[in-house]
């Protein structure tokens, strides 16, 4: 069910998703972003229904001394009216098989401060809150 967006085609059917989570990207750029991304290790997958992608994750396996080997998931959306149907469990379940597959200790991802039902998720898949994450924008 969960695909990789591994062809031009598939990135494409993931563009609803992607920008309902980030509607600050330009949509006309959404596509040479992804592509660039992709080009960097950037791994995206969805699930599919009536023809597009209705659910979507992007992560990212890298390396860092603190932690070793680690996944970092970058997005992780579903369409608003295909939420509740078991699409972000199915995606999430995806990318922890993956990680063991891959011998990936750990994922981590952020979640904005009033994302409460995105929370409420992440601790139902075990996911623990281990810190603040600080921002300086210049």
């Amino acid at each position: 069910m969960t695909q990789v967006a591994d062809t031009d085609e598939k990135i494409l059917k993931c563009k609803a998703a992607i920008l309902n989570l980030r509607p600050h990207i330009n949509s006309d750029d959404y596509f040479s972003i992804i592509k660039n991304m992709v080009s960097e290790g950037f791994i995206l997958v969805f699930i599919e229904e009536d023809k597009q992608a209705v659910s979507v994750a992007g992560f990212w396996k890298e390396y860092k001394l603190h932690r070793g080997n680690s996944i970092y998931i970058d997005d992780l959306n579903t369409l608003p009216d295909y939420r509740k149907k078991g699409y972000a469990a199915i995606i999430m379940d995806w990318i922890i098989d993956y990680a063991k597959k891959n011998n990936i200790a750990q994922i981590h991802l952020d979640s904005g401060v009033h994302r409460f039902d995105a929370h409420r998720f992440y601790l139902k898949k075990n996911f623990n809150i281990t810190s603040h994450h600080f921002v300086l924008n210049l």
